[in-house]
């Protein structure tokens, strides 16, 4: 098979360096919703003329350019074993190139490999399908909106949640109050019900690649997604918590099938910096989205 690394590398540059394009619309749309001279118009702003400058000059917008989170799709035949070195050796010469910071850490000693990559790290996906061409989307995922990602087991007696899709919604409302600013706000959320611990935790950030615009084709599910938007932002928190009305950019809801005993909800919370990139590989042909 073909050697993908510099195209890896190029994925992983796109994602930390260029915000896409449905994120920067909605971050000018709340810019103009919110009051002239707020510290909520402010902030977006800031983080506006942050976006631009990074893409001008492919630097990363944030410092911390988070856990690389590869999801592969590949054809019978395809070597994941050599797709793997594939990505870490991009991993390391991104990080040389400064595209990604040194992020990955031994959990016991504290040293820092200095190249992203270890133990498990980066974080890699693969899925076997029947369609031509290898496919990959790539989640950059922060430390700080992962530190106030959360799941709960319904039923949740302290917030008065059972085990239906009302249950579902107090505990997300729940999980984004008290997220605060702390998450980066305004945030995406990616939401899976169901599954166990682990798979609804996968679940979760999967539906973080998913379009901003897209329309989830489970109606429930759907009019979910614009309700918890609608009431996330009434919350008054704002970008960076310094109140307003951008709360939430993105609500996105999976489900899982799960054991009669279990009903996990968790909640996936995406920083505005929502670095997401793909590319599809058929034969020679390389493109990116």
């Amino acid at each position: 098979m073909q050697d993908l690394t510099e195209a890896f590398v190029e994925l992983i540059r796109r994602a930390a360096t260029q915000l896409p394009a449905d994120m920067e619309q909605v971050l000018r749309e709340a810019q103009t919703n919110e009051e002239p001279g707020s510290a909520a118009e402010g902030a977006l702003s800031t983080i506006l003329q942050n976006v631009e400058m990074a893409r001008a000059g492919s630097t990363p917008i944030c410092q911390d350019t988070g856990t690389p989170i590869f999801e592969i799709h590949y054809p019978v035949g395809v070597s994941t074993r050599r797709l793997t070195e594939q990505i870490q050796a991009a991993c390391k010469q991104a990080t040389e190139d400064a595209y990604l910071r040194p992020n990955a850490v031994d959990s016991l000693t504290g040293k820092n490999s200095g190249d992203n990559t270890g133990i498990d790290f980066p974080t890699l996906h693969f899925h076997e399908w029947d369609e031509e061409g290898i496919e990959v989307h790539l989640i950059l995922k922060g430390g700080g909106c992962e530190n106030v990602s959360t799941q709960y087991k319904l039923p949740h007696s302290e917030l008065g949640a059972g085990r239906d899709l009302e249950g579902v919604r107090r505990v997300v409302l729940d999980a984004v109050n008290r997220a605060q600013g702390l998450g980066c706000a305004p945030g995406v959320l990616g939401i899976a019900i169901g599954g166990d611990r682990g798979a609804s935790y996968v679940k979760s950030k999967q539906q973080l690649l998913r379009p901003l615009g897209d329309t989830n084709p489970e109606p429930a599910l759907a009019e979910m997604e614009d309700r918890l938007l609608e009431e996330g932002n009434e919350l008054g928190i704002g970008p960076m918590g310094f109140g307003g009305k951008t709360t939430l950019l993105g609500v996105k809801i999976g489900t899982l099938h799960r054991l009669p005993a279990s009903y996990f909800v968790s909640v996936a919370y995406m920083c505005w910096a929502n670095r997401r990139a793909s590319m599809r590989v058929i034969g020679e042909e390389i493109t990116y989205a």
